[in-house]
Formats: C-alpha cells, structure tokens, sequence
C-alpha cells in the first residue's frame, strides 16, 4: 500500500510540475502569436494548453485510482487511469482538430506577420524547456508504470520538434519574409491528432485485455518452475486491475504420488514466491497430474505427441495423464487463432481414434493467451 501511495505521490507531483511549466509557456506563446499576429505560434500555446489540461485529468484519475477496494469494487478502481488517458487522448485530437480548422482558416485569411528577435528567443526558449519537460515526464511514466504520465512526456518532447518547426517558420520569415505558418499550423494539427489517436488505441489495449507482457509470463513461468515437484506451468491467463495490479491463474504439472497435503503447501509457497519476485497475485492454481507409476504412459505420450504437433495450429500439449487400465487419457492442447477450436479438436479425436481405438479421449482446447 505505502508503495501504491508513494507512486501517485510521484504521478501528482510530476503533473504539477507539467501544469505550471505548460501554463508558463502558454503565457508567452500567446502573447508572442498575438503579437506578431502568427497562427502557428498561437496554435502551439493551445497545443500546451491542452498538455496543462491533460495534466489537471492525470491528477484527478490518479487521486481517483487509488480509492481503496470497496464492496462494489473489491479489486479496487485502477482501471480509472486507463479511462484518465482516454480522455487526455480525446483532449488532444479536439485540440489537433481544431488547430488545423484554424490554420486552413488563416490561409484564406493570412493577415499580417510580424517577428522581433525577443519574440524568436522566447520561442527556442520554450524548445529547450520542452525537450527537458518531456524527457522528465516520460522517465516518471516508465519508472512509476503510468500510461497517462509516459503519453504526456512523449507529446511534450513531440511539442518540441513541432516548436523547432514554428521556429524555423518564424526565422525564414523574419529574413527573408516568406509566409508558411499557416502551412505549418496544418502539419502541427495533423501530428496532433496523430498522437492523440495512437495514444487512445494503445490505452483501449489495456481495457479490452491485450496480449499478456512476454517477459512478465517467462518470469512467472521461471519462478514456479524452480520447484523440483513442478515438471511444467501452463494456462496462466494475466487479468489487469491498473497500473501494477495484475492477478493470475495457472496450472502445474504435479507427479500423480503427491498427496493434497504436499500440494497444498506447494502451491502456497509458490503464490509466496511469484507475488515476491514479480508483485502479480495468483488467484488460483490448477494440477495436472503425470505418470510416473507406468513405463508404457511415457510411450504413448510421446505417440499422442507426435501426432497433435504435426498440426500448424497445434502449438502446444500439456497437462497429459493416461490410466492404461481404465483405457483413458486426457490433456489440454494450445491451438493457434488460424483455425476454429471445434474443428481443431474434430481432427485431434480423429486422427487419435483410429491410433488408439480402444481409449476414450478427453481433449481440452485452450487458447493461444501467452508467450
């Protein structure tokens, strides 16, 4: 808990610090755009504007975020962050949307153009306050593991080149009196809406459930593994809560002497381990059991081996028992998106069938989910 209150101290504090240098930076651009009567400069004082503003919604959804678990909500109210870069995300593109309406409006209506030399300073300025700004805030969404925070570092040090751009506009027509803010307004608005729109499918990732962290799943895998009992681990699904609020299921492969006792202390030594070594919470371990009391289980695993991986679309088989006696086996197989579980599992009864004609099969089809 002390950790999850030190990061949104840390997230806070880094969106202050982004409000209060954007607000500053707002102040001059617009009064250098007024001045001199340039959209382009008075677009990228909105653009920081709108970088304030996602700053202010940062705040909020993190203050909001790390409400404790209620009855309502008994995994806790996480998630909120990915809905706080929603809206930062929709903040930017009706900001890149609207710049680029005022930009087109200015080609039809250019208006006069002027630029002083303290007007360009304040303008470089501004790019090297961006450049550090962004690198800031960027550096404190990684280490505090903060989509909204990395977004607004990646659209300040974006704000930047879009700066140097609106400088090097001001400079040309300082010399040699050649007009193309308006054009570069159109580019700024375009590169916004751009970053908007990549930040907004990058966040509807994390709600819609994507693809667990490969190297997160490898680890897990690696930390259960290091049992001796444990001859492998799969069917581990990630589900995420918010930023470093990940719980998981898994399954195990067990020796079929182990007594419940024997498990039942294994697999809390594992839970122990896994939350220690990664910080993810398993919510559940499954078994499998495998054969270690028959000489001829290990023959025909290796038979029904071979024959569910000569499929493409058969990526994996686990979790593989056979009672010789009973004339039963049963195991779970991983199939790949390329081809419907049904008709996966149709061919696997098949082409075991008419292999092992006198056994009874039980086949559980799991999806390709991890690494």
């Amino acid at each position: 808990m002390n950790e999850q209150k030190a990061r949104s101290k840390a997230i806070i504090r880094t969106s202050i610090v982004g409000i209060v240098t954007n607000l500053f930076l707002v102040a001059f651009k617009a009064l250098v755009g007024v001045l001199s009567s340039s959209i382009s400069v008075i677009l990228d004082a909105i653009n920081n504007l709108t970088d304030a503003v996602s700053s202010i919604v940062t705040i909020v959804g993190t203050s909001l975020a790390n409400r404790k678990p209620d009855k309502k909500h008994p995994l806790g109210h996480g998630r909120i962050e990915y809905l706080t870069a929603l809206v930062v995300a929709a903040i930017i593109i009706f900001a890149g949307i609207q710049s680029g309406i005022q930009a087109v409006k200015k080609i039809f209506d250019p208006g006069e153009v002027e630029y002083n030399i303290i007007s360009l300073v304040i303008i470089a300025v501004a790019v090297v306050v961006k450049i550090v700004l962004g690198t800031y805030v960027k550096n404190q969404g990684k280490k505090h593991n903060s989509a909204a925070l990395e977004g607004s570092g990646k659209d300040a040090l974006f704000d930047a080149i879009i700066s140097t751009s609106v400088l090097i506009c001001a400079l040309l027509n300082f010399i040699t009196g050649i007009r193309l803010e308006a054009y570069v307004g159109i580019i700024i608005s375009i590169f916004i809406v751009k970053a908007g729109i990549e930040m907004m499918l990058e966040t509807l990732d994390f709600i819609l459930g994507k693809r667990a962290d490969a190297d997160l799943t490898k680890q897990i895998k690696e930390v259960i593994c290091r049992s001796e009992q444990v001859k492998g681990a799969y069917d581990l699904i990630i589900t995420n809560y918010g930023p470093n609020k990940n719980y998981a299921s898994v399954h195990i492969e067990l020796p079929d002497t182990m007594t419940v006792e024997e498990v039942d202390v294994l697999t809390r030594e594992i839970e122990k381990n896994v939350y220690c070594e990664t910080g993810v919470i398993l919510t559940g371990v499954g078994v499998y059991a495998y054969n270690t009391k028959d000489n001829e289980a290990a023959k025909i695993r290796n038979r029904v081996s071979a024959i569910v991986m000569e499929n493409d679309w058969a990526l994996q088989m686990h979790g593989f028992f056979v009672n010789t006696q009973e004339k039963t086996m049963r195991f779970d197989v991983v199939l790949s998106f390329d081809i419907p579980q049904q008709k996966g599992l149709e061919i696997l009864y098949s082409k075991l069938s008419a292999e092992f004609p006198e056994y009874e099969f039980n086949i559980v089809a799991d999806l390709d989910i991890t690494d």
